[in-house]
């Protein structure tokens, strides 16, 4: 285990290291400047790229930038008063990770909830209702869900805040819009590998045994149905930190996405690349936790080298 984690981390800092200079060069072919010309003259624009270095060669600016990335320094912000681009991160992922965090385990949970009670009623009108939230959650974007709740939740009603951020109730219509894509895509898995699994010949050898209905449902069938489940929820972890960008917007929450948005319109370089940087060591990061979690639903899986034979 140790030693498959360690070389998994290796991978990960040469993944990091080749998105770092994809990035960096991405951003040395954007047209246009950083900097107004229309309100500057040409010589305060010079004195502005003096002082971010941006009139050295591409290959120093290049050098600059991956050693401050190795001490955790990604630069200063173009257009937020020079702040350092790490306490600018630091200060907008907050809320970010905590609509993310909520959309994700509510969204598990229900998807789960939802996928179980389907397969275990299949071919009922409780199967046909789970599986059309499904499809409905599937095939709705999640900022038109995000509109509607708007709509009638905040507008009509007046149950909730339609925007901004502050306490737990600002959370919910945010948290909900990011949670319907995860749900409807966990229920329709769910629903299918529990159907597979419930015909396997080890649940109905345990049913024959006398165990309880619980037991054959939860211990057997649940578990290892469960595998596949955490496969999607990787990429599905990384489709909410993207989705959030959108979201944040419409809601008006002061994360990292309604940053990273602004950062990309007003050509801020270093906002941009260190907000990119940190969304790929996310998604590193939730692969690799993905793949020990295999070993931990299934102990038949060596994350060394496979399955036992």
């Amino acid at each position: 285990m140790a030693r498959y984690i360690a070389g998994r981390i290796g991978y990960l800092i040469i993944t990091l290291f080749i998105i770092a200079s994809f990035t960096f060069l991405l951003m040395q072919l954007l047209p246009g400047s950083p900097f107004n010309s229309e309100k500057l003259t040409a010589d305060q624009i010079q004195i502005l790229k003096h002082e971010y270095n941006l009139d050295d060669p591409i290959p120093i600016q290049f050098i600059h930038y991956i050693g401050g990335m190795l001490h955790g320094d990604f630069g200063v912000s173009f257009t937020y008063d020079g702040r350092p681009v790490s306490d600018l991160i630091v200060h907008r992922i907050g809320p970010s990770a905590t609509i993310g965090f909520e959309a994700v385990v509510f969204g598990t949970i229900v998807g789960l909830l939802l996928g179980i009670i389907a397969a275990l009623k299949r071919n009922t009108y409780i199967d046909y209702l789970a599986m059309f939230i499904a499809v409905l959650g599937i095939s709705i974007p999640s900022f038109v869900f995000a509109g509607l709740l708007q709509y009638y939740i905040g507008v009509k009603l007046e149950w909730l805040p339609i925007a901004f951020w502050g306490g737990f109730k600002f959370h919910i219509m945010p948290a909900f819009s990011l949670a319907v894509g995860v749900i409807a895509n966990i229920a329709r898995f769910m629903r299918t590998e529990m159907l597979d699994v419930l015909g396997q010949d080890y649940i109905v050898t345990a049913t024959a045994k006398g165990l309880s209905k619980a037991s054959v449902i939860f211990k057997h069938s649940v578990r290892n149905a469960m595998i596949p489940i955490v496969t999607i929820l990787g990429p599905m972890v990384v489709g909410i930190m993207t989705g959030s960008l959108v979201i944040e917007q419409i809601f008006a929450i002061p994360g990292i996405g309604d940053q990273f948005v602004n950062s990309i319109t007003k050509r801020d370089y270093p906002m941009i690349m260190g907000t990119t940087l940190l969304f790929s060591i996310l998604f590193l990061v939730v692969i690799l936790i993905v793949d020990i979690l295999y070993g931990v639903i299934d102990p038949r899986i060596r994350l060394g080298g496979g399955r036992k034979s």
